[in-house]
């Protein structure tokens, strides 16, 4: 099956052979494998993981968008995305502990914006773990 994740900017990441594909959909996690039924479902920030064979796995960060299933193929339609390697886990930490600090500070925040913006830095940091 093949799986590409796209955003506005580019293509993030694209193969033509995966065996599985594994992420957080709308209504809960989900496995697709090939000839799964079609599907259409947002996505909030998530790790998508990549199975490309029973020993080898990639992570790609997912900051929301849509995810398309047809039986072949899947497309994930991406606000951004990032790759392991494209993660500056420095900024991420900070990011992930100004939303910590927003949201214990419950006075003049957006908490549904913290809580997003808490979701991004954890998601992206769990993609950069080996």
């Amino acid at each position: 099956m093949r799986l590409e994740i796209v955003t506005p900017e580019r293509t993030v990441y694209e193969k033509e052979e995966v065996q599985m594909i594994i992420t957080h959909a709308a209504k809960g996690d989900i496995g697709i494998l090939p000839n799964h039924a079609p599907l259409i479902s947002p996505l909030d920030p998530t790790i998508v993981r990549v199975k490309l064979n029973d020993q080898l796995e990639e992570k790609i960060f997912v900051s929301g968008g849509f995810l398309e299933v047809r039986p072949d193929q899947v497309t994930i339609l991406a606000e951004a995305a990032e790759l392991p390697s494209e993660i500056d886990v420095e900024r991420a930490k900070a990011a992930k502990e100004r939303a910590e600090k927003r949201l214990k500070n419950k006075e003049k925040i957006d908490a549904v914006r913290a809580e997003l913006a808490l979701k991004r830095a954890m998601n992206r940091l769990k993609v950069t773990e080996i």
